[in-house]
Formats: structure tokens, C-alpha cells, sequence
């Protein structure tokens, strides 16, 4: 199985960023963890801050892999072209969030990316990339 993980803006900054937040784990420690977790499971990680990289890379995986796991970060709630790019192509997409936006700002109760996805978790820290992969397990 080949899942592909794309994480959007300033999770880069993960184990430095609002650790109360996010936690102290950057995530490529997470991944190594991850990979061990599933060995079985071919992975591949992106991640960027820029809108236009986030959709090539949804399309580039989108036709070939057999799942994608996408954590958008801000751009869940502005970004029409992800959504966009989410429902144009065939390869299942899991939306997950490391927090629970609906216990945070208003504006982070909208996501572009929701209706076009298999489905959506978030607020179980990185673990919610764990349950995406289950997911996905579980045809």
C-alpha cells in the first residue's frame, strides 16, 4: 500500500510551535515512528507553506497512490483551490487536524477540503495521522 502524507503551512514548525497546541514532537520524529508503526506501508511525505506546491503535490499522488492523508493546516479554511484539487482527483483523501478546530477560532470551524474527502479527523494530536492510516486499512 502507498499513502502519501502532505502536510500544509507551519507544520514545519511542529515541537516549536504552540506546544500546548501541538505538542513537542517535530513530525519527521513523528514519521520515523510512523514507518516503524506500519512497516507494511510505503510512504511518502511533503511539506510546504506555499498553496500552489500543496495542489501539485495532491495531484501528482492523487492518480497512483492509494491513499493520501492531508493536513492542510490554515488552508483548510481559505483554500477553494485545495478543496478543488481534493475532488478532481481518484485517490481517497483522509483530512486530519493534530487539534480540534472546532474548540479553536471560529474561522477554523469551515473547510474547503471536508466535502470532497473520505473523511476527517483531528484532535487526537499526531495520533490522528495514525487512525488516517487505519483508515485506510480498513477498505
Amino acid at each position: 500500500m502507498k499513502i502519501g502524507i502532505i502536510n500544509g503551512p507551519n507544520l514545519n514548525l511542529l515541537g516549536k510551535r504552540e506546544p500546548e497546541v501541538y505538542g513537542n514532537q517535530t513530525f519527521e520524529d513523528y514519521f520515523n515512528t510512523l514507518k516503524e508503526r506500519f512497516p507494511a506501508i510505503n510512504f511518502s511525505y511533503y511539506q510546504s507553506n506555499i498553496e500552489g506546491e500543496l495542489i501539485d503535490k495532491i495531484q501528482e499522488f492523487g492518480f497512483s497512490f492509494d491513499g493520501i492523508i492531508l493536513n492542510a493546516g490554515a488552508y483548510t479554511h481559505t483554500s477553494i483551490g485545495i478543496g478543488d484539487a481534493v475532488k478532481a482527483i481518484t485517490t481517497p483523501v483522509i483530512e486530519v487536524h493534530i487539534s480540534n478546530t472546532f474548540s479553536r477560532e471560529s474561522f477554523r470551524h469551515q473547510s474547503y477540503i471536508s466535502g470532497n474527502a473520505k473523511g476527517v479527523i483531528l484532535g487526537f494530536g499526531l495520533q490522528s495521522y495514525d487512525l488516517a492510516v487505519l483508515s485506510f486499512e480498513q477498505k
